[in-house]
């Protein structure tokens, strides 16, 4: 998710810099790297987050560090480190309750109706976007206490994924700060979570089943292997995304999906002219979206 910071004044970008052409060739080539697309008002910030890696790698130009981008050996190291420039994420723990409630009260029990039909007792969910991990934790501490109460039998796994680097490493590790935990309730707080020093770090006993890599949403090749999956959560990434990006990410979900899964975006996000296959549902609170199972000549809302 891309984020908004104060920059030290020797990073102030002047009306002159923005109208370099070399910094529209670096916008073009990062939207065709991960489909970001950064809007006229606001592209000061793409500009001052792409001086902090021209004074980190010593270009002098816009242009110079173009061909750090284009022309040089590492030019697709170089993006990474870009691109985990600028995407900062900013998350929290528990952070939208209405849909914590509707998986836990109406998804996980329509997924599971349907898996014992085919006599299959785990499920997958897909963090996309996942920042430094605290929504695949959430998702994992709601998971577990499922399994160990009404789904006993049942196993799950989280997979989450994001493009930035440093986000992932961070969700890696798993400790996060008072801010990042306070919508965490208190017996959860006890159950999952360990001190360390000032922060608190996730408990063992949930790690092992989240699963953190680097994906790449716009490539291709690496999302058709993104299978098989029950739910999936991308909450507050497309929106930097232009139509068309969005509209292809969105089928890699539909197809990514099992018959009978569920989709969320964010809160203040729709699908409303990308995508019509996804059935809208109303929660109490939340909306999310269904992937009907049209093989079923009953294929309804569930």
């Amino acid at each position: 998710m891309l984020k908004e910071a104060t920059l030290p004044k020797d990073e102030a970008v002047s009306g002159g810099d923005l109208a370099d052409p070399a910094w529209i060739r670096i916008r073009d080539l990062i939207y065709q790297t991960s489909g970001i697309y950064q809007a006229e008002n606001k592209f000061y910030l793409l500009v001052s987050r792409a001086i902090r890696r021209m004074m980190a790698v010593g270009a002098k130009s816009p242009r110079e560090y173009l061909e750090y981008l284009s022309a040089r050996a590492n030019k697709e190291t170089e993006m990474r480190a870009l691109l985990n420039e600028i995407t900062i994420g900013e998350t929290s723990l528990f952070r939208s309750m209405p849909q914590v409630d509707a998986l836990r009260k109406v998804v996980i029990p329509s997924v599971v109706e349907v898996k014992k039909k085919m006599s299959y007792n785990k499920l997958r969910l897909w963090s996309a976007g996942c920042s430094t991990g605290e929504e695949p934790y959430t998702l994992a501490m709601l998971l577990y206490e499922e399994v160990q109460t009404t789904l006993k039998g049942w196993t799950f796994e989280i997979v989450a994924t994001d493009l930035n680097d440093r986000s992932v490493a961070k969700a890696q590790e798993g400790i996060y700060n008072d801010y990042a935990v306070r919508n965490v309730p208190p017996d959860y707080m006890k159950k999952y979570f360990t001190k360390s020093g000032s922060e608190f770090r996730v408990a063992d006993t949930i790690r092992p089943f989240v699963t953190f890599s680097r994906l790449n949403m716009q490539d291709d090749s690496k999302m058709l292997f993104m299978r098989g999956l029950d739910v999936i959560f991308c909450c507050n990434v497309l929106i930097y995304f232009d139509a068309k990006s969005k509209a292809r990410t969105i089928q890699h979900f539909y197809n990514a999906l099992m018959p009978n899964g569920y989709f969320f975006l964010g809160q203040s996000e729709s699908l409303f002219g990308v995508n019509d296959k996804f059935r809208l549902i109303h929660f109490p609170s939340a909306t999310g979206y269904w992937k009907a199972d049209e093989s079923s000549p009953k294929a309804g809302t569930p």
